[in-house]
């Protein structure tokens, strides 16, 4: 139940508790902290780092200001992901007329727009402290003083060669746009597009540092990544709070519920990653006896503390948000300001170098993908090594047990829910978790042919899976729509459906030409190939591009999902019609290519087996050739029954429609003859009258069994080529309503 602080009862004892106060300087207070604590412990640990970096001092400006103006910029991107949270789900828009389904409509409601302006102005902050970052850290790095990089030369430098002011210059750009549209845009429908962007900006941070080097460096920068982003929306997302609870905005309970719940999921998640990347990059003994570990002892002392404070949140604070809101405020103040140190004190990671590795001999497979392969992959041994995919088996898991939870919700409320759509989904999940864990996952980075194997499982296999799931379908059920006005889950997912994004999307030409976009652009440009397969970046986004792109290309062919506008199960047909030969060139052209794709990285990882690449490549290509072909036919033969049981329904309603009109036809017949018996012996008009008057009379009863026999049957035609095609039986159920 949505609460209003300011009808609520507050303590009159305390001064000011009905008025609001501006939040910039708790804001500015934890941004300070975060930047002195990262900037005196990495200054502290100086002669240290530069003895183990090997380079001269560069001076305090750097020394100090690099982590300064790092943690400064960290705290920036978290308020502003928090804030843009904030805009889209923690709070209600203004929403037309209070109808929920019209929320794509809404405009966001003053509290969600000074929000919304918070996360713009963070970060374009961000932004401004990415391009200064790009100067501080050639000057950190090459021990030159600040003063001597501050050049178009040296700039330029900094931008071809150092890899840390590369990610920096790419935060800043997707900052500036976050920040500029942020400002601009004042709908409801933009805010989680900004949300989205706003944790982009960050996520080129996750690519760099000690995580992405060394030993194990899959493991290092993949847990870094969920642990950046989760950091960011937990202490983000109470700095917002605290926030909207200082200007008395509405809904602050429903606001703190949502929290909550979030931030549960959200100090698990950095836990966990934390763990994950502490126990790669030290010993146990290493904690107590190396400024490295000392951090992250402090570290984790922290989150600890922090830990505490969020109980005490759920057991003293919250229950008494009716009564005494500004409880609440004291706590969460305190909490941000540890938050802030926290930050500051994992900043500082960065720019403490980390005890030697256990084994400092690592081979070229190591230093390039993080592990060892020693046998070639072959259809049976790529099932006997595993190595847990971080990321991908993650997300697998997240994703099966959110839609057990769904379904629970479902069974619990007493509804029904296809269990053939279960089946597809956990099979989806199961299959990415296997596949990226097993020695296909483990193999990919390692050989064209099986980087091939990889994209027609991730794009062409697990993402149909998923589509027939039907999730968005189970999220509608599972939750109900909130009050008129306040859109919660249920709402949220129903207005995705109604995106102009979507949309077009679903336009059969548009999604399978955004497929093959996926599918080829990759290796018809070579050098993109090439740059994609050197770093774990690109591993990582061509994982998420072929997911994402073969998801959407599924959904729209064969997913259960309502899609509103979805194009009839004939002109989707005709479409997997036209693209099947279409997918098989890419397979042609990849056995005929001479050019070996991607030769100085694969040959830099010295594989034992010495594999001859362009053979490798070819089979490559003869995968691509083969195996698209099997789960497209599926697909044919699924859209094919599908469109044979639409005949059926449509051919028994026409059947339907001329029986009708036949017994009309008999029904007149009979009673023309009726009357033509009983008026036999009456007076009837002279010869010419009576001949005009009996063509008339059978013209319109002529029109009017013709328009009887076909009336339906064109409306049939025309509510099959515009109806709406969500799913079978959403066509069943909704297509022929008004022809009954």
């Amino acid at each position: 139940m949505s609460t209003k602080t300011t009808d609520a009862p507050v303590d009159t004892h305390s001064s000011g508790a009905s008025r609001a106060r501006p939040t910039w300087p708790l804001h500015l207070l934890a941004i300070v902290v975060a930047g002195l604590v990262g900037g005196t412990i990495a200054y502290s640990f100086l002669s240290e780092s530069l003895a183990a970096l090997g380079i001269p001092d560069p001076g305090a400006v750097t020394t100090y200001g690099l982590p300064f103006f790092r943690a400064v910029a960290w705290m920036l991107a978290a308020l502003s992901i928090g804030s843009f949270m904030f805009s889209a789900f923690y709070i209600s828009p203004s929403v037309p007329d209070g109808d929920n389904t019209r929320l794509n409509s809404a405009t966001l409601t003053v509290d969600g727009h000074l929000a919304a302006r918070t996360g713009a102005v963070s970060a374009l902050l961000f932004g401004l402290i990415g391009l200064l970052m790009i100067p501080l850290v050639l000057s950190d790095t090459s021990g030159t003083p600040l003063t001597g990089v501050l050049n178009p030369s040296a700039i330029a430098v900094a931008l071809e060669q150092v890899a840390t002011s590369q990610a920096w210059l790419v935060c800043a750009l997707i900052a500036g746009v976050v920040g500029a549209v942020g400002l601009a845009l004042r709908t409801w429908p933009s805010q989680p597009v900004l949300l989205l962007g706003a944790i982009g900006m960050i996520v080129p941070l996750g690519m760099e540092g000690h995580a992405a080097s060394g030993g194990s460096h899959d493991y290092g920068t993949n847990a870094y990544l969920w642990h950046l982003v989760f950091m960011a929306v937990w202490i983000g997302g109470l700095m917002a709070l605290i926030a909207h609870a200082r200007r008395l905005g509405p809904d602050l309970e429903t606001a703190v519920r949502r929290y909550s719940a979030v931030a549960f999921f959200a100090i698990a998640a950095v836990a966990v990653s934390g763990l994950v990347s502490m126990i790669i990059r030290i010993e146990l003994s290493d904690l107590f006896t190396t400024r490295y570990g000392l951090i992250i002892v402090a570290k984790i002392a922290g989150t600890l503390i922090l830990g505490l404070v969020g109980l005490a949140h759920r057991w003293l604070t919250i229950p008494q948000l009716n009564t005494d809101p500004r409880a609440f405020t004291r706590l969460a103040i305190g909490e941000v300001v540890i938050m802030a140190a926290v930050a500051g004190i994992a900043i500082t990671m960065g720019r403490t170098p980390p005890p030697p590795p256990r084994d400092p001999n690592l081979s070229p497979m190591q230093i390039q993908m993080g592990y060892n392969l020693y046998e070639a992959p072959t259809f049976f041994n790529v099932w006997t090594i595993w190595r847990f995919d971080v990321m991908f088996a993650s997300i697998a898991i997240l994703l099966a047990v959110f839609y057990l939870w769904a379904l629970w919700r479902v069974k619990k409320a007493g509804k029904d829910w296809p269990v053939s759509r279960t089946v597809w989904w956990l099979l989806g999940c199961v299959s990415l978790a296997l596949i990226m864990s097993s020695g296909i996952g483990m193999h990919i980075p390692a050989s064209y042919s099986m980087h091939m194997v990889g994209h027609m499982l991730l794009s062409m296999v697990v993402p149909l899976f998923l589509a027939m799931g039907g999730p968005l379908g189970l999220i509608m059920t599972a939750w109900d729509s909130g009050e008129p006005g306040k859109p919660n889950v249920h709402d949220w997912a129903y207005a995705f459906t109604r995106t102009r994004f979507l949309r077009l999307l679903t336009i059969p030409w548009v999604n399978l030409l955004q497929f093959l976009i996926v599918f080829y652009v990759l290796y018809l440009f070579i050098p993109l190939y090439d740059l994609a397969i050197s770093e774990h970046a690109g591993h990582l986004i061509m994982n998420f591009l072929f997911l994402i792109s073969g998801y959407f290309y599924f959904w729209e062919l064969v997913g259960p999902d309502p899609i509103p506008g979805r194009a009839p199960t004939t002109i989707r047909l005709v479409w997997l019609v036209v693209s099947m030969p279409i997918h098989l060139i890419l397979g042609v052209y990849l056995m005929q290519l001479n050019v070996i794709m991607g030769e100085e990285f694969y040959r830099s990882l010295e594989l034992p087996w010495d594999p001859d690449l362009l053979a490798d490549q070819k089979s490559g290509g003869g995968i691509a050739w083969a195996f698209g072909s099997f789960p497209l036919t599926f697909v044919f033969m699924l859209m094919l029954v599908w469109w044979r049981r639409e005949e059926r329904v449509v051919e028994a309603k026409i059947d339907a429609d001329f029986d009708e009109a036949a017994l009309k036809r008999e029904r007149r017949a009979a009673a023309k003859a009726g009357a033509a018996a009983t008026s036999g012996t009456d007076e009837r008009p002279g010869p010419s009258t009576s001949t005009a008057a009996g063509a008339q009379a059978q013209a319109a009863e002529d029109e009017e069994e013709e328009l009887d026999e076909f009336e339906a049957y064109n409306r049939m035609l025309q509510r099959y080529n515009e109806g709406e095609g969500g799913s079978i039986s959403d066509y069943y159920n909704r297509g022929f309503p008004d022809q009954k």
